[in-house]
This record gives C-alpha cells, sequence and structure tokens, in this order.
C-alpha cells in the first residue's frame, strides 16, 4: 500500500459522499490514502450509485448506529458486485458494536431479527424487501483440529478486512459518508480478475481452508483466477479442507456449479488436488493414458457433457422455460454421469475396450457421494436416477421406437423426462459430424415418438388396468404378496399392449392367475 496521499481530483464525490480509494487504518491509529488509477473514477462512480440506490436502508441504518456512537460499513460481496455491475441485494455490513449492542441498534427499526449467527458475531434483519446481516469486526481463525473457526472480535474495520478470504472481498464502504476503504488493493485485482489474499496465502488457507474451495467458485462466478501464490498454496494445502463439515463444501461446490462458468471452477480443483477431498470421482476419469486411443478422454468429454447440459438449460426469466437454468439436478446428473466407467472399463480381445453397466455403478457412486455431502435425499434420488437412466436412449440402438419403449422410457424417467432429454443430448461429444447427425435425429425421432403416444394416453403416471382392489376381488385375494405379483404383471401387460378394455384386463388377469401354483392350492 503506497504511502503518499493521493491528489485531491482523485477522490470522486458522487450523491453528497465522498470515496476515498485505498483508506486504510494502522495500530497507531489512522494510515495514509492510495490513490486510485485516474482510469478508475467511472468504475467508483458505478459502485457508488448502486450503493446509493440502496437509500434509505443504508443511510437510515448508519444514522442509528452513529448515533449510538458505533462505525457501520457495507462490505464484502455487496462492494465488490457493485464493481462488477452486478445486481446488489443482501447487503452485509460490519461493525464495531457487539451483537447484544446491534440488536439494540435495530429495535424499532428492522421488521424482524434473527441472531442464529450470534456465536459468530452476526445478526440478521428484515427491512421491508430487503435483508441485511451485520457482523461485529471479527479476526477469527482455525484452530488447526476443529471444523469450526474460533471466533474472536476486532476492534478496527481493517483489521477486519484483513482476516477476509480474498482482497476483492476486503474492500468496504464506510457510511454514511461512503468512504471507499481499500488498504490491500482489491480493486487493482478485481480489475484484474485476480484473486490475492490479504496477508499470505497460507495463513489465510490456514485459517479457513474452505477458502480454497471458494477460489474455485470465484472462477465459475466471475472469471476469476488465482495468483501464482495462491495457486501454489492450494496445491500444497489441499488435504486441509478435509477438517471442514461437509455442509460448508457442500454450499460451495453448489455454488460453483450454479455459475457461469462451472468448468472453469472443477478444473482449478482438479489441477490443485481439492478434488480428491470434495468429489474424488472426478479426477478418477482422467483415466491413465491409452496409447492405442480406444476410448475418449472421459475426464474431458464430462466437462463437455456438463457444458452442453447447461447450453440446453432454459432462460430463468421464461415463464415457459421447461428446465429453467441453472438447474442444480441437470449440472450433477452431467457432471456424475459416467463416474462409473473407471471401475467398469475392460479391455476386450482383439483392441476393444467396455464399459460395461457403468450407469449401474456410477448410479451408486452417485448416490453415496452426494449423500457424503450433505445434500438432500430429494436431490441424491433425482440425481442418481437421472445417472442410472443416461444409456436407456442408446440401449435402442437404431431400432424403431415401440409404443411399448415409449411407455417404459417415459414411465422410467417419470417427472425427470425433461431432464434426461437433456442430459442424454448432451452426452454426444464426437466429432464425427454425421454421426452425431444421425444421434440427434435419433433422439427427435424418440421425442416425436412420445408426444404422439401421450397424445394417445396419459403417460404421466402409467398404472395398470386393474388396481390392488380390483385384484383381490377378482381372485378373492387377501392383501398379500400375490397382489403384488399380479400388480406387477398387470403394469408389465398395460406396458407392453396400452391401456385394455376391462374385459380384456380381467381375461388377462384371471389367465395370469391359471398359471400360478398358488391358485390351485
Amino acid at each position: 500500500m503506497s504511502t503518499t496521499s493521493p491528489p485531491e481530483d482523485t477522490s470522486v464525490l458522487v450523491g453528497g459522499g465522498v470515496i476515498a480509494a485505498g483508506y486504510g487504518e494502522r495500530a497507531a491509529g489512522r494510515g495514509t490514502l492510495t490513490a486510485v488509477p485516474e482510469d478508475r473514477p467511472a468504475a467508483l462512480r458505478r459502485a457508488t450509485a448502486a450503493i446509493v440506490g440502496l437509500a434509505p436502508v443504508t443511510g437510515e441504518l448508519a444514522g442509528r448506529f452513529v448515533a449510538a456512537g458505533h462505525e457501520l460499513s457495507l462490505v464484502g460481496g455487496p462492494v465488490r458486485d457493485a464493481f462488477l455491475g452486478r445486481a446488489v441485494n443482501d447487503l452485509d455490513f460490519t461493525t464495531d458494536a457487539r451483537p447484544d449492542e446491534v440488536e439494540r441498534v435495530l429495535t424499532g427499526w428492522a421488521d424482524a431479527t434473527w441472531d442464529m449467527g450470534r456465536d459468530f458475531g452476526t445478526i440478521g434483519a428484515r427491512r421491508g424487501e430487503h435483508t441485511v446481516e451485520i457482523t461485529t469486526y471479527r479476526t477469527d481463525a482455525y484452530d488447526g483440529e476443529t471444523r469450526k473457526p474460533v471466533v474472536v472480535f476486532g476492534d478496527t474495520l481493517v483489521e477486519d478486512l484483513e482476516r477476509r478470504d480474498f482482497t476483492v472481498n476486503a474492500m468496504a464502504v464506510r457510511l454514511p459518508d461512503l468512504e471507499f476503504v481499500d488498504p490491500f488493493g482489491g480493486m487493482d485485482d478485481l480489475v484484474a480478475r485476480r484473486l490475492r489474499t490479504p496477508g499470505t496465502p497460507e495463513r489465510s488457507f490456514g485459517d479457513d481452508p474452505l477458502r480454497m474451495m471458494r477460489a474455485a467458485r470465484f472462477a465459475s462466478q466471475v472469471g476469476m483466477t488465482p495468483d501464482p501464490a495462491a495457486l501454489a498454496a492450494m496445491t500444497a494445502m489441499s488435504d486441509r479442507l478435509s477438517i471442514v463439515s461437509a455442509e460448508r463444501v457442500r454450499d460451495e461446490l453448489v455454488k460453483l456449479l450454479l455459475g457461469r462458468d462451472p468448468r472453469a471452477g472443477l478444473t482449478l480443483l482438479v489441477d490443485t488436488g481439492l478434488a480428491e477431498h470434495v468429489l474424488p470421482e472426478l479426477p478418477a476419469l482422467r483415466l491413465e493414458v491409452d496409447e492405442h486411443h480406444r476410448h475418449k478422454d472421459v475426464y474431458e468429454h464430462t466437462l463437455t457433457v456438463l457444458e452442453q447440459a447447461i447450453a440446453l438449460e432454459g432462460d430463468h426469466r421464461d415463464p415457459d422455460a421447461v428446465v429453467p437454468g441453472p438447474d442444480l439436478v441437470l449440472r450433477l446428473a452431467a457432471l456424475m454421469h459416467d463416474v462409473g466407467k473407471p471401475g467398469t472399463r475392460r479391455f476386450e480381445p482383439g483392441g476393444g475396450v467396455s464399459f460395461h453397466h457403468h450407469e449401474v455403478v456410477g448410479a451408486k457412486l452417485t448416490a453415496a457421494r452426494l449423500r457424503a455431502l450433505r445434500f438432500d435425499k430429494q436431490t441424491v434420488k433425482d440425481v442418481s436416477r437421472l445417472v442410472e437412466l443416461h444409456l436407456r436412449f442408446h440401449g435402442y440402438g437404431d431400432g424403431v421406437w415401440t409404443d411399448s419403449a415409449v411407455r417404459r422410457y417415459v414411465t422410467d424417467a417419470g417427472p425427470l423426462l425433461q431432464h434426461l432429454h437433456r442430459l442424454t443430448r448432451s452426452d454426444s461429444t464426437t466429432r464425427n459430424a454425421r454421426k452425431a447427425q444421425r444421434l440427434r435425429l435419433a433422439y427427435d425421432d424418440l421425442e416425436r415418438r412420445i408426444a404422439e403416444v401421450q397424445a394417445q394416453e396419459s403417460l404421466k403416471a402409467v398404472r395398470p388396468d386393474l388396481d390392488g382392489t380390483a385384484i383381490m376381488r377378482l381372485l378373492d385375494l387377501a392383501p398379500g404378496p400375490l397382489v403384488g405379483r399380479a400388480y406387477t404383471h398387470m403394469l408389465a401387460v398395460r406396458m407392453d399392449q396400452g391401456p385394455l378394455p376391462p374385459e380384456a384386463a380381467e381375461a388377462e388377469l384371471r389367465r395370469w392367475w391359471a398359471e400360478q401354483p398358488e391358485s390351485r392350492a
């Protein structure tokens, strides 16, 4: 940080406030200002306009803290996003006030408050449509053994900024004067799309190893790249991630996958070794070199499938979008669809290679990994089901799609049919234009056949023509396994033959029953 004061014309006057770039504090008191390069005023103006646009929320809140004798600054993500021109929604503030004092200041102003983060110095509040989090200055760190940070409250803004993950998140705006505080050069790094830590990366990642994953998340969300020092530390310290709770790791992975360029973030995880502790199935796809090139690069294929699946998502702003993006289930399924290949690869006589039943193995691996990352049950179920079904289309080869095959395909996919359509289409990464065209046309034909059969029948929930009650009445059976077997048979008949008239369904049931040994007992 420069020790010279900036010329007066490098500060920016907006909305009655002054943004003085690079304001810092030292242990002995206030430090000096760092000049903003002259090509930055436009960025400062844009950011300040976004912050001023949040008034009267920020102004009202700042006024209450100042009146109570406390400091208040907008900090971290909202400041970063304001510079990037991204929407600023939830507001993060930092203050010298302790949690109890924060609650007193909020009393009478907030519509609601909550203190789930009290142990970490955070009090949440809602005012109208705005949600705010106010955190006491902190200097927390991991103790190296437990999975939770040791929280120590601090006394100055710069002390709080120094403990943050990256310089681009260590910028603040003092309120109510709109004084821009950037003691670690975060603005320069933001312009350069560079991730750098306020202190040494070894100390930063040692304090909270999840920050290494956060670097990969920023690569996906905003296209930032760790500087050489941070990259080296991430690689050397990747095993430290094991002390972080699965829930926190999962949340970062989700944000990464829902970013605009997940491939960049995933590549960073794999290249640094972090993926070995988060999603080891992904680097495992980098199968040892096959000098005879008997199969495609599964790792690169997977990343391409992910990108192609994302391209098939609908616009989230379109109310008619079938699978609006970003869709976590689709993206997870694309990422995991081939994780069963390493364990099923076999080199066949004659030079071929096979991955028999890799979809079944992959579904089990996917469910186990997502459960380990503490994903909810529905996400685990949906993603693993898509992995299991992703080859179903190819099982029919170039054959004609019969009504029976269409019914089974739709019924097996259930509510995931539109996801399966997109996953299957994205799974074609061949460079052979003729083969790619043939696969597209074949899937077009399948979707056409599905539409035809759906127009004739209700395929959303295919059920037998006779339910359990009817089966028990016609065969004079009590509830039990026999009824289940009969139901399964009638469901298979429904799949193969479509809906039957009542008389035909009853005749088929009696025919089946006559062949069962229990009918002669």
